[in-house]
């Protein structure tokens, strides 16, 4: 059965070519552009990874985060941002996230392969 991927990025270009590109490689890829979506779908459903943008309306990726540390939420979390200082990598991998690549730098198909590495 294929894997199913929750992208929270309130970026459209990077979150629609993830999702095409997560699609088109046997995920099932859903996007949602704020943190609140993000919480509500993984109440509401069941995802086998959590590709996770720091930076978005309504609730940011910490809060995510914390939401899903408190709920004991056991979902694989990969941070895609870019915001690539120490701290917040240390933050975020502490919040209990997988693994934090930086947007900017890393190639669509280089993130497919770092998510490919968890599931």
């Amino acid at each position: 059965m294929a894997k199913k991927i929750l992208i929270a990025d309130d970026d459209n270009a990077i979150s629609e070519a993830l999702e095409n590109k997560l699609n088109s490689s046997g995920y099932i890829a859903k996007v949602v552009r704020d943190g609140d979506a993000a919480i509500k779908a993984l109440e509401n459903g069941h995802y086998d990874l959590l590709l996770l943008d720091l930076m978005m309306p309504k609730v940011d990726g910490y809060g995510v985060l914390e939401n899903m540390k408190k709920r004991n939420d056991q979902t694989i979390v990969v941070v895609l941002s870019n915001l690539g200082q120490e701290e917040e990598k240390n933050k975020v991998l502490a919040l209990g996230a997988k693994d934090f690549i930086v947007k900017s730098s890393t190639k669509i198909g280089d993130v497919v392969e770092r998510i490919e590495s968890y599931l």
